[in-house]
């Protein structure tokens, strides 16, 4: 199977790329959904044999190329981002039958929302596989510029600023990544090694002990920084909810479930390689700093009453912090809290976006103001909506309750008691907001004027069977994550 990797590397971005030039071709808006419907699932398809290809290599060392690095954070990502984006795409059509023109005609809008979607599906599937920094760096840019435009999709005035905020501050973060990069090769050239290859991340690792400490902190700090705008780390956030509200739910969903941690993987292996010259204490303080902030400024917003959306980009960057404290325990047992949380969160964030789909059909009001007593006029949304709010609460069985506390229990081991137990207080705070939220909304008193309910309600139910059956198979599969071999090989930092 290892022989096929160069080839499922290079086809699993290729086909979406192909199919985002295909959806330019679409003529009516029928035909639009159909080539995007049958594309889709061959994107899946290749991705999933490639995540399955680097997982089921357990605790062995990574797969190496000239451009590429497979490894089992790949494999994890990979999956993730397979699953989600055939989602968004099997419910792209019922989201555009109801979103208007956007910008030009109908058949012209749908065609460049399908292929501004498959280039940032392309993009997401490219990032964790890539093996270079300076590689990586340009394919997480190309990711801003598609979600960008399909932040902006709608073309309302909310959606068009949005867009543009989401645009200019992460770009402003990647500039300063950039620096970090450029700091990288000045000390690589000056050490004799001067092509592109010098910054791969491979390269990087079997340099570091040997790269000066100072210039490497350096370069560490601005990375960190920079990846921190992109991934939505507090106090750099500010564009999360603006852009996870405005933007069409099945964007919304990647952009959470896929783009966020596709991105904090850079930032786990720029720990991982760098660790050797700037010293394990200064990494895993940044970013046990970034998960604490991060939980610590989402718990006020999680205790308002918010609009759908803006409550599940709040709970992203709660999430995302967790995530960060578990990399920078960095023990076993937080690691494998962290692969656990990271599976958890995709499934369950997006099926809270996909329920906005009906939602909003339902009550319109409910993109300004909270949603309240959903279960009266539609039991299917609610119990998507109620699926998805226990989940991102950590409510027994959730996932997210066994990585939450594999990972408070990784810190302790760590020897960071203070950090973990602020981090519970942090999450029982956050567990109490979301729990009134899911209590208010699905079984709440009514406000408003509600439309009638469409008859077919089947891709929900659908949706909230297979992913609450992918969050229950989590849980019963988390606790063979501890003492695997995988998960030891994520915590040495084997790429």
């Amino acid at each position: 199977m290892t022989d096929l990797v160069p080839i499922l590397v290079a086809v699993a971005p290729a086909i979406p790329l192909a199919g985002a030039v295909v959806a330019l071709l679409a003529r009516t808006p029928r035909q639009a959904d159909r080539l995007a419907l049958a594309i889709a699932p061959p994107t899946a398809a290749a991705a999933l044999a490639l995540a399955c290809t680097a997982l089921a290599r357990g605790g062995r060392p990574a797969l190496h190329g000239q451009w590429y690095l497979i490894d089992g954070a790949s494999g994890l990502l990979l999956a993730v981002i397979a699953v989600v984006g055939l989602c968004s795409v099997l419910v792209s059509p019922a989201y555009l039958r109801t979103s208007g023109r956007s910008w030009t005609t109908a058949a012209r809008s749908r065609s460049l929302y399908y292929a501004a979607l498959f280039v940032f599906w392309a993009a997401l599937l490219a990032v964790p596989i890539a093996g270079n920094l300076a590689v990586v760096w340009l394919i997480i840019e190309a990711t801003t510029a598609a979600s960008a435009l399909l932040v902006a999709f709608t073309g309302r005035r909310d959606a068009l600023e949005a867009g543009w905020k989401y645009l200019v501050l992460t770009t402003l973060g990647l500039s300063v990544a950039l620096l970090g990069i450029v700091v990288l090769a000045i000390s690589q050239a000056n050490a004799g090694h001067h092509d592109l290859h010098a910054i791969d991340f491979d390269a990087l690792r079997l340099a570091a002990h040997a790269l000066p400490k100072e210039s490497t902190l350096i370069a560490f700090v601005l990375l960190l920084a920079g990846l921190a705008t992109k991934i939505g780390w507090a106090p750099v956030h500010n564009w999360l909810p603006d852009a996870h509200s405005e933007a069409p739910p099945p964007i919304s969903a990647l952009l959470s479930a896929a783009l966020l941690p596709s991105v904090l993987l850079i930032a786990w292996r720029v720990k991982q390689i760098l660790e050797p010259s700037v010293g394990s204490g200064t990494t895993r303080a940044v970013f046990i700093a970034f998960g604490l902030t991060s939980m610590l400024v989402a718990v006020p917003f999680l205790w308002q009453s918010l609009p759908w959306k803006r409550l599940l980009a709040y709970s992203s960057l709660e999430h995302m912090g967790v995530i960060a404290l578990g990399i920078g325990f960095g023990t076993p047992l937080a690691i494998a809290g962290v692969v656990l949380h990271v599976a958890g969160h995709a499934l369950a964030k997006a099926l809270g976006f996909y329920a906005a789909l009906p939602l909003l059909r339902i009550d319109p009001e409910a993109g300004r103001r909270a949603p309240a007593g959903v279960a009266g006029d539609s039991p299917s949304t609610a119990a998507a909506m109620g699926v998805s709010l226990a989940a991102l609460a950590g409510l027994p069985p959730s996932p997210l309750f066994l990585s939450e506390l594999l990972i408070v229990l990784g810190g302790v081991a760590a020897g960071e008691v203070v950090v973990s137990a602020i981090a519970v207080l942090a999450l029982a705070l956050g567990f109490l907001g979301l729990l009134h939220a899911l209590i208010e909304g699905v079984v709440g008193e009514k406000s408003g004027h509600r439309r009638r309910p469409e008859r077919g309600q089947r891709t929900t139910v659908a949706l909230t069977a297979i992913l609450g059956t992918g969050l229950l198979a989590l849980t019963a599969a988390g606790p063979l994550l501890v003492g695997s071999g995988f998960v030891e090989s994520l915590t040495r930092g084997t790429l």
